[in-house]
């Protein structure tokens, strides 16, 4: 069954459309998804056309109405032709992890044509072992983690065994916008906008009257935490809080670990936390390891915590997340005060009443110019993202998924740390900024020490490995 995509961009992702107009601010999500052998690039195919017809998003492209006056509309591609999205190719010598990595991280870097939808998959044969990869890109508004999994699961099959998908879905209906029609839609989304919040307004505000009435001591104290917090949310930074990381330059580099899921849920419980807490327990720890390795001093690092405001009926597609920047403690040694403290700041960071109001914030953002914008992303330490994955194994026809492994975009920050858990594993994408960490190996060495010390605290536990040094 098709999903009605929005007609507009939320206002949280024309936010970040914007904001791509400094290519180090760009929105690009890269996966790796690595099979025990080829796919049949047939049954790939069938599966993209398929998407493409169901899936909001996957046939549109972007039209940006003058002045600013609504979102950028998704509106459908006449041009839209699957060959350009879909691609095909040798993987190129030595033929192992690293090379698809290598791949991956060049697609990552070049920008969307802004013509066409933004998305691509492209299918790298002739792995080491008769391996297979399929490397997928796609704009953070198309979807986020969450939504991508979901999206995974309907993509892909449960069993090796290739059933009839029935009948092909009909194309989208094409939509056709003069310049004029543009203009138009713009101004009746404003109108509907307005009329709606109206509505909504009048509805609510005796009771919100009311109660400010009969608690006016929590009225203002309310209203007075909710400025707070909003200016918590947009107030631009000036500086890095690392003394080693502070240049930035448009080059990528993938990297990637692997530990087991069942070990690191263990050694979460172990210190009374979250695997989430575990996770980024172990991104700070290695980071610090990373500066003592410099022999650079480091109080605190700025991190960008991505927190999901999706709710049950939304779409699959479309992004639903919120960006919470707040400091975090490095000289926490001991592993299980350090897995305390992340969770203690990221409960503060979800908290916060400023959340639900994300995309109207973003909304009076997106009528200053995009330069203003960059100072509150680009000295920001690192990005850390757990995406809750699946449990249960995925193919594509009889080729079974072995590995995930997402790469979330830098936007600005010196690395954007991401683990996505498939089956019994936990894949952890690592995209390091080559101007901050002109030494991605040293770094990858120091987040696998300090994830093997996080796992030491649920007792015996399997290795932490770097597979692109394994194959």
């Amino acid at each position: 069954m098709r999903e009605k995509p929005e007609a507009h961009m939320r206002d949280s992702d024309a936010f970040s459309w914007y904001m791509e107009r400094d290519p180090l601010l760009r929105s690009t999500v890269v996966s790796v998804l690595v099979f025990d052998r080829c796919p049949d690039l047939a049954v790939l195919l069938d599966k993209a056309e398929r998407a493409s017809r169901l899936v909001p998003g996957l046939r549109h492209r972007l039209v940006e109405p003058p002045l600013r006056l609504a979102p950028p509309r998704w509106t459908v591609d006449p041009d839209f032709d699957l060959s350009w999205h879909v691609r095909h190719v040798e993987a190129p010598h030595p033929k192992t992890l690293g090379a698809v990595l290598e791949l991956a991280r060049v697609a990552g870097m070049a920008g969307f044509d802004p013509a066409r939808p933004m998305w691509e998959w492209t299918l790298i044969d002739g792995l080491e072992g008769g391996r297979a990869a399929v490397v997928l890109k796609l704009h953070h508004s198309l979807t986020d983690g969450i939504g991508g999994m979901q999206l995974a699961a309907t993509l892909f099959d449960l069993e090796p065994e290739v059933s009839d998908p029935g009948p092909m879905p009909d194309a989208p209906e094409l939509e056709h916008f003069s310049p004029a029609g543009v203009l138009t839609d713009a101004l009746a989304y404003n109108w509907r906008r307005v009329s709606g919040l109206a509505r909504r307004h009048a509805t609510t505000a005796l009771g919100d009257a009311g109660y400010a009435l009969r608690n006016p001591a929590e009225t203002l104290a309310s209203a007075l935490e909710t400025v707070q917090s909003i200016a918590r949310m947009v107030r631009p930074v000036t500086d890095t809080r690392s003394p080693v990381m502070t240049e930035r330059k448009l080059s990528w580099h993938y990297d990637v670990l692997e530990l087991p899921l069942d070990d690191l849920k263990r050694a979460a419980k172990a210190a009374g936390g979250t695997l989430n807490d575990a996770f980024v327990g172990g991104v700070v720890g290695g980071l610090r390891r990373y500066h003592e390795r410099h022999r650079a001093s480091c109080e605190e690092l700025r991190v960008t915590l991505p927190i999901s405001i999706r709710h049950e009926d939304d779409p699959a597609g479309g992004n639903r997340i919120t960006l919470m920047r707040f400091t975090i403690p490095m000289g926490i040694l001991d592993a299980v005060e350090r897995l305390r403290s992340v969770h203690r700041l990221t409960n503060k960071a979800r908290a916060e009443p400023s959340i639900p109001l994300t995309n109207a914030i973003a909304g009076a953002l997106n009528l200053l110019p995009p330069g203003m914008i960059g100072g509150m992303f680009k000295h920001v330490d690192f990005l850390a993202s757990n995406v809750p994955g699946l449990e249960m194994p995925l193919y594509l026809g009889p080729a079974r998924l072995e590995r995930f492994y997402p790469f979330g975009p830098t936007i600005g920050a010196a690395v954007n740390v991401t683990l996505l858990s498939y089956c019994d594993s936990c894949g952890i994408g690592v995209n390091t900024d080559t101007g901050a960490v002109p030494d991605p190996d040293v770094l990858m060495d120091c987040l696998r020490e300090d994830f093997e010390e996080i796992l030491d605290l649920g007792g015996e536990h399997g290795a932490v490995m770097l597979p692109a040094r394994a194959m």
